[in-house]
């Protein structure tokens, strides 16, 4: 399933809502705009444009607002990307009345981000939920 950004919104999904849904279902709901992305999407300028059970693709495109002093893109952006979509990526293979959140990852960053990225992140280890992701391709 793809969507693009256009015709988005912007919001919380209550937990009461979420509880009746599948992850899949929930993460489907942002990429097609049925349910409101988080306001980090917003603010950071990226859309969850991909999901299927274990896969989530997240786009982003750098700007101005996103550099550092030095004049690069700060790597909290590539950061927080992969934070949501190896989360998501998780989240899209849980039953319903549950959820996940992120304890801990590491990132190397190896070049700069200069254009258009797809962050893809598909998800490894155990039931318990391991997050993986792939580098980052350019969109």
């Amino acid at each position: 399933m793809t969507a693009s950004a256009e015709g988005k919104r912007y919001g919380v999904v209550s937990v009461d809502q979420q509880r009746t849904m599948s992850g899949l279902e929930f993460v489907q709901g942002l990429v097609t705009g049925t349910l409101p992305l988080n306001s980090m999407a917003q603010t950071l300028g990226y859309d969850i444009v991909e999901v299927s059970s274990g896969h989530v693709a997240i786009t982003a495109e750098p700007t101005a607002a996103h550099r550092n002093p030095a004049g690069t893109v700060h790597g909290g952006l590539a950061a927080t990307l992969l934070d949501s979509c190896m989360g998501l990526a998780v989240h899209s293979t849980l039953d319903k009345g549950f959820g996940q959140t992120t304890l801990e990852f590491k990132i190397s960053l190896v070049r700069p981000v200069t254009r258009k990225r797809a962050w893809c992140a598909r998800k490894a280890g155990s039931s318990r939920g391991a997050g993986a992701s792939a580098p980052p391709k350019d969109a």
